[in-house]
């Protein structure tokens, strides 16, 4: 449950706390496996273990839950090779070259009778809702996954005020001063990892990693180029990668962080969870606050 990413959106109307509430609403919404025809379906799922079943889980003032997604896996290089001869067939019998729509249509028909037959992939993806401070935090740096997880939401709980929890035009701004070692957030220090892009239509990219950032090699891009992604530590918490649309990346909690509840041992497997995550969230909370509070976003 230690989150590898984060999507953060704040909510400009507070959720319901009902516990009861969020466990009927989403069981309603509940995942079940793909039938034969299906391409692809998600479903909120159990957020702790599959042997604790709930889909909403109350800890403190967050909610937690998950949405499990399962697909089928159809290669390109499968379809291509089943779709030839029969796209030779078909030319040969009409006589002339498919059109562009006949070809599309003689591929989805080829998809759905492949269906039955592909092997799927399931994934889980977690989140919580922070009722003290009015926000949504799912475990991904995928802005598609995140509008997916926030439309089954919205289904479920009727209403879902969300909006991104930084403004862009901000963060952009001290994207820049912070790659200069400037106006940096409480209690964070610079990394090592930075990715800049001019705006030009060019959009000549340059990508720094493990790398001494104040070097003039490093400094100098910042002349024609706009930092897209920069990464910040903070010692004794947790290090991440921050992105020019608000995303959190490659997340890592400090291992004395992550090591307090080790004595606790597994025996007891909802309390040991429990404990890892009032640990991360009030980590990574407090981390989202300072970025925030450094940018003037109100939460």
């Amino acid at each position: 449950m230690w989150f590898k990413n984060a999507r953060v959106y704040r909510l400009s109307a507070p959720l319901t706390t009902d516990v009861s509430v969020w466990e009927q609403a989403l069981s309603e919404f509940k995942f079940s496996p793909l039938t034969a025809q299906e391409m692809v379906r998600s479903g909120f799922s159990f957020p702790l273990h599959q042997s604790i079943k709930q889909y909403c889980h109350s800890l403190d003032s967050l909610l937690f839950f998950a949405v499990k997604r399962q697909e089928k896996i159809l290669p390109a290089a499968v379809i291509n090779e089943e779709m030839q001869p029969r796209l030779e067939a078909m030319e040969q019998e009409k006589g002339r070259p498919l059109s562009r729509k006949e070809k599309q249509a003689l591929k989805e028909e080829l998809q759905l009778s492949l269906l039955p037959r592909a092997f799927s992939r399931s994934s889980l993806t977690q989140g919580y809702y922070d009722a003290q401070n009015h926000w949504l935090v799912i475990n991904t740096s995928s802005a598609g996954k995140a509008e997916d997880i926030l439309a089954l939401l919205r289904k479920a709980l009727g209403s879902l005020p969300a909006l991104p929890w930084l403004d862009n035009h901000k963060l952009n701004t001290n994207l820049q001063l912070w790659l200069q070692n400037k106006a940096l957030p409480e209690g964070f220090a610079l990394g090592s990892d930075a990715e800049l892009k001019a705006p030009d239509e060019e959009g000549a990219k340059v990508k720094f990693s493990n790398h001494l950032l104040s070097a003039d090699e490093v400094q100098s891009h910042l002349q024609d180029k706009l930092v897209t992604c920069i990464s910040l530590e903070q010692s004794d918490a947790l290090a991440l990668q921050i992105t020019d649309d608000g995303a959190l990346k490659r997340l890592k909690f400090h291992e004395l962080l992550t090591a307090q509840n080790d004595e606790l041992g597994w025996e007891d497997l909802s309390a040991r969870l429990d404990a890892d995550l009032l640990l991360m969230s009030s980590a990574l909370n407090s981390a989202l606050l300072r970025i925030a509070g450094q940018l003037g976003t109100e939460q």
